[in-house]
Order: structure tokens, then C-alpha cells, then sequence
């Protein structure tokens, strides 16, 4: 395939983030529709209610996802990173994406207990569904773990993309179904809660997360791939 043309270091960086801004305003316009329904905004946990624990929940995939953006593009195109902090780097923002990461998850947990019981689904039915859900979840993780690695989970192609270049495309475990297995099973988990307590906010972030996920993935890492690995 041909080279991707050639721009300038902040063209890079900024490259298919208007497609992600757009995105995200259209489903968080969508979610400001949805945060208006009683069922929503019912229930409370720790003194907050299950609206601001809804805001929160929508909150921590954006920095989450902005974070990477930031560090991956700067760390690709300008070595940002590892001038700033040298050997380091990459453990320091694993770091900061591990946190990210479980807190974005921890948070639809708690939407969905402080607004239990109302997506109207029956507990029966939700649990053995949460059940469901969680098992591909669980197999993509210990995929992750067994063949392909936290390391490049969180990005190391975008610190050494000669050495991963070198590396083949995984596709034992639960990546011979899909190569984005991360994005198609890995999100499961935020469905889980919702299912769980049968919460109708934590069904709208479960929902929120996952499309989110695809549009970092349309506007960030696919270009990203183009440029590390030339297909």
C-alpha cells in the first residue's frame, strides 16, 4: 500500500482527532438526552447521586482516551515522552493507563449499584446474561496475558516501532476470531454491571464506553497502525 503522505509534526498528531471530536459530541449529546429520564438519575451511592455517578462514568473514558491519544501521537511523531522522562517513559504511562483503565471501569460498577433496579429487566434473567457476558471478557484478558502481552496492549509500538514491527500479529487465544478482539470482547465488562443490578444509567455508559472504544480505535490507533507497521 502507498506511504501515508507526508505532513508536518502537529498535522500528525492532530490526525483524524476532528473525526473523534465530532464523535464523541454526537454521543455525548445523545447521553445529555438520556441523563433526563427519571430512571436514570434514580438512586444514590456515598452521597453522590446516580446522575453525578453517571457523569462520572462518561468522564473517565474521555481522559482515558485523551491521555493515550496525547502520550502515543507525541511519543510516535516527536519522542515527547522519552525526552520529558527519559528510560522510563513507557512504564510511567502504563502506569497512568492501568489507573485510567480500572477507575473507568470501577466507575460504571458503582453507577450501576447506586441505580439499581431500574432497567426494568429481571434480576434472573440480567445475572445469568452478566455471567455471559463476563466469560468472553475474561478469556480476552487472559489472551492478553498468555500471547499477547500487556506491553503492547498499552502501546509499546508507539515507544520502539521497530522492535514491534518485528513481532508477528497475534492470532492465538481469542484473537483468531478477531484481531480487535480487545475492542469487540474486552468492553464486555462495562455490560456486566448494567446486567447485573439492572441499571438503566450503567446501560447507557456500558453503551457509551463501547463506542467510544471504536472511535478511538476509527480515529487514533488505525492510523497509527498505517504508520508503524505500513498496512
Amino acid at each position: 500500500m502507498p506511504e501515508p503522505r507526508k505532513t508536518s509534526v502537529i498535522g500528525r498528531i492532530f490526525e483524524g482527532q476532528a473525526l473523534h471530536a465530532i464523535l464523541l459530541a454526537v454521543l455525548l449529546a445523545v447521553c445529555i438526552w438520556l441523563s433526563r429520564f427519571d430512571a436514570v438519575g434514580a438512586g444514590a451511592l456515598w452521597g453522590l447521586g446516580a446522575r453525578g455517578w453517571f457523569w462520572v462514568a462518561l468522564a473517565l473514558p474521555v481522559v482515558h482516551q485523551s491521555y493515550v491519544w496525547f502520550v502515543w501521537r507525541t511519543e510516535l511523531h516527536a519522542g515527547l515522552m522519552t525526552r520529558w522522562l527519559g528510560a522510563p517513559a513507557f512504564t510511567i504511562y502504563a502506569a497512568g493507563f492501568a489507573v485510567l483503565g480500572l477507575a473507568r471501569v470501577a466507575s460504571v460498577f458503582v453507577l450501576a449499584a447506586a441505580n439499581a433496579g431500574t432497567a426494568g429487566l429481571d434480576p434472573t434473567i440480567g445475572r445469568v446474561l452478566a455471567v455471559i457476558a463476563l466469560l468472553p471478557a475474561l478469556y480476552l484478558f487472559y489472551s492478553v496475558r498468555r500471547y499477547f502481552s500487556f506491553r503492547r496492549a498499552f502501546g509499546i509500538d508507539h515507544f520502539d516501532p521497530a522492535a514491534a514491527r518485528a513481532l508477528p500479529f497475534e492470532r492465538r487465544g481469542i484473537f483468531r476470531w478477531t484481531p480487535n478482539a480487545m475492542y469487540v470482547f474486552g468492553f464486555l465488562i462495562g455490560w456486566v454491571p448494567a446486567l447485573w443490578w439492572g441499571s438503566a444509567a450503567a446501560f447507557a455508559a456500558a453503551a457509551f464506553n463501547h463506542l467510544y472504544i471504536w472511535v478511538h480505535y476509527y480515529a487514533t490507533e488505525r492510523p497509527d497502525m498505517r504508520r508503524i507497521y505500513g498496512r
